[in-house]
């Protein structure tokens, strides 16, 4: 007999944002797991970015979705951020459930993180168990924290407040993976003790490309029989990236320099790159392309495309690129849908992130690692692009698929599922 886990999630099919995919491709597979799962989640009505309808189409059929009561963002914005904005429908939403007795588990996946107390609040309430999945650390330092009273430092001080207190009594702490959770961990070590911790990566279904390719849409971006190599690089710029960005960026111009005509068939695309999500001018990588003279070699359209258009994309390109980030607990969610594009991935990683050995493994393109202090010369990456166009190695049936499953959406579901077993096997006892 299957058991219930209400799984809260700020965002979800239609939102375009990436912390909603996390509970669509759970909820797909966890079936064939023994759990049976409820999406609670806030109106998309009231979400502030652009849905995309497409999405909606990638939801496993039959699933309970339910949307809660949520504060609107216009015409008069009080708070941006969803989760506060949806916690009082959520809580009243999982707490109908729990009387119902359709839960014996409740999940909440960050971001939102002011969705994070209501497994607590949950629990104090009826008793039952509850778990926190990091998406993103929670208390983390980003730029802008040291300006004392700035939205930043708020921000920062209030995560500090919050998470102690909503992660004590969980009976389950998940994460993209363990660096995720260390620094939560460290302060929290009753946590360590007591709650059960897993983690488990992004993954990626391959049932979203099989419905990209049934629709036949032609990309929008380039033309990819115009004879020029599209290189393309689609998700959020990170501000521990920027670096990462820029070393790409000389890299460009050194391959310009060592083989102009190479450089001229070169085109690197960059989508949803912007300073929000729906800004169509919020340039990020523009104006560094045009401090380092490569602007002809870059285009940017800085807001968010649609995720099925986003795969079509990928899988019409030469090449998809992949961009860490100085942090070595970062894991590029991006990487899963790269190599299921079935196109060569070209990577800058931190030299301990576990997406280079996703993409070794199955031998899936080239990375070229990074650290805190040494980045990829310009002469590296200038060698490794002009390898890439000249003389690509990568074959699409070479592709080790079997390295690729242990890292997929079902089996992160599959961890999941293990990990929710032991957790109510051990709040039992």
């Amino acid at each position: 007999m299957s058991r219930r886990l209400v799984l809260v999630s700020s965002h979800f099919a239609p939102s375009n944002l990436v912390g909603g995919h996390r509970a669509r491709l759970w909820s797909r597979y966890l079936p064939e797991f023994g759990w049976e799962p409820t999406v609670v989640t806030g109106d998309p009505r009231h979400y502030e970015e652009r849905p995309d309808p497409d999405l909606e189409r990638l939801v496993a059929p039959g699933l309970e979705v339910v949307h809660a009561a949520t504060l609107p963002a216009r015409p008069i914005k009080l708070v941006g951020d969803v989760g506060v904005r949806a916690f009082w429908g959520c809580y009243r939403a999982v707490s109908g459930l729990v009387r119902q007795r359709r839960a014996d588990f409740l999940l909440v996946t960050i971001p939102s993180n002011f969705l994070a107390p209501l497994g607590r609040l949950v629990h104090g309430r009826f008793g039952v168990p509850f778990g926190i999945d990091y998406q993103d650390p929670w208390v983390a330092w980003w730029p802008g924290v040291d300006r004392k009273y700035s939205r930043a430092w708020w921000s920062y001080r209030l995560a500090t407040w919050l998470e102690p207190w909503s992660v004590r009594d969980a009976a389950l702490i998940t994460g993209m993976a363990p660096g995720y959770l260390a620094g939560m961990l460290e302060r929290n070590p009753e946590v360590a003790r007591h709650a059960v911790v897993a983690t488990m990566p992004m993954g990626s279904a391959p049932e979203d490309y099989e419905l990209v390719r049934a629709m036949h849409r032609p990309p929008f971006l380039f033309d990819p029989d115009d004879g020029r190599f599209h290189m393309i690089y689609a998700g959020a710029l990170l501000p521990a990236g920027i670096v990462v960005l820029e070393a790409l960026l000389a890299g460009l111009r050194a391959l310009r320099e060592r083989s102009p005509a190479l450089a001229s068939r070169l085109k690197v695309h960059f989508v949803g790159t912007g300073t929000s999500p729906d800004d169509p001018n919020g340039h990020q990588v523009l104006p560094r392309a045009c401090a380092a003279g490569v602007e002809e070699m870059v285009d940017e359209h800085p807001h968010r495309i649609g995720f099925v258009d986003t795969l079509n994309h990928l899988e019409q390109s030469g090449a998809v690129l992949v961009l860490g980030s100085t942090e070595r607990h970062y894991t590029p969610s991006k990487v899963f849908q790269a190599i299921l594009s079935k196109r060569p991935v070209f990577a800058i990683l931190h030299a301990e992130s576990t997406a280079i050995g996703m993409i070794e493994r199955a031998r899936a393109g080239k990375v070229l690692p990074l650290t805190e202090q040494t980045m990829p010369g310009p002469a590296a990456v200038a060698e490794a692009l002009q390898e890439l166009i000249e003389a690509p190695s990568y074959d699409a049936r070479a592709v080790d698929g079997s390295a690729f499953d242990s890292l997929s959406a079902r089996a992160s579901a599959k961890a999941l599922a293990d990990a929710l077993d032991q957790a109510c096997t051990r709040r039992g006892a």
